[in-house]
């Protein structure tokens, strides 16, 4: 069987795929990539299933060595020495792909054609960092395996998709379940504001940072349902963007959600990066 073997991973490489939808009643997340659109072009231009598995790469530094030729390509955040991104390239057998660090962005994708064929768990290949669920973090040595293909490649020579932006980035919110515990002031900072991405962000969510937003209620709230996109503001008054591997539930209010359509590009957000969020 064809393989890719690991030999660096950067800070976080990943196995993951559209995620395990369906299981929020038994508190297990989705989960899936980050910028689902990144993994759903590589894909396409491999000609897998949307379904099929890729590598989520944050921040470059892979290096991986094939064991046979493989059709391979990146999309997502572009990396020094992808030779492949966007644009489906034949890694030959024994050679080395080293991904450097991206100029913009923050996660790239690396697809091969095939799939990565790793044990999945309730129906994914998704690795759920926040509930340990699904395949291990890809670590050195490790030996991935490449399913088979089907059909034929759909024969495109490169995508001309825009990059991640490096600016400020825009995303379109509208109001959540607990719009009611901030005031206009508060509302209105929300959107009124660039909020700057904290280093202490994952795959769980991105922290804001900005201007505090204050409650005009007190008190605790029931744990309640949390999707991808919501826009939690814990006691700090600092809101957290919810990403990929968010918790199924939270007790935090929620003031407004993120259009769906907008998270990809939200996951692709570095520390220090500004994103400014507008009322849909």
């Amino acid at each position: 069987m064809s393989s890719l073997t690991v030999l660096a991973t950067g800070p976080l490489t990943t196995v993951q795929d559209l995620g395990r939808p369906g299981h929020g009643s038994l508190g297990i997340g989705r989960s899936g990539t980050c910028d689902r659109s990144a993994a759903a072009l590589a894909n396409r231009l491999l000609g897998n299933a949307l379904t099929a598995a890729v590598l989520e790469v944050t921040l470059g530094g892979l290096v991986v060595r094939a064991s046979h030729d493989v059709l391979l390509v990146t999309t997502g955040a572009r990396c020094p020495g992808a030779v492949a991104h966007h644009a489906p390239t034949v890694l030959r057998a024994g050679q080395l792909l080293e991904l450097g660090l991206p100029a913009a962005g923050v996660r790239t994708m690396l697809a091969v054609r095939g799939g990565f064929d790793v044990t999945p768990v309730l129906g994914s290949r998704s690795t759920d960092t926040l509930a340990g669920i699904g395949p291990s973090v890809v670590q050195v040595g490790d030996a991935l395996p490449i399913g088979v293909p089907a059909g034929n490649p759909p024969g495109v020579d490169l995508a001309p998709v825009a990059d991640p932006p490096a600016g400020v980035v825009q995303a379109r919110v509208t109001p959540g379940p607990r719009r009611d515990w901030f005031d206009a002031v508060a509302w209105g900072r929300l959107s009124g504001q660039p909020w700057t991405v904290s280093s202490d962000s994952n795959r769980i969510g991105l922290r804001l940072e900005g201007t505090r937003l204050t409650r005009v209620r007190n008190g605790e709230l029931p744990s309640e349902g949390l999707v991808r996109g919501a826009l939690q503001v814990p006691p700090s008054g600092l809101p957290v963007l919810m990403l990929a591997d968010h918790p199924v539930t939270g007790g935090y209010p929620v003031i407004a959600y993120v259009d769906d359509a907008d998270v990809d590009a939200c996951g692709q957000l570095r520390p220090g990066q500004r994103l400014r969020l507008s009322v849909g």
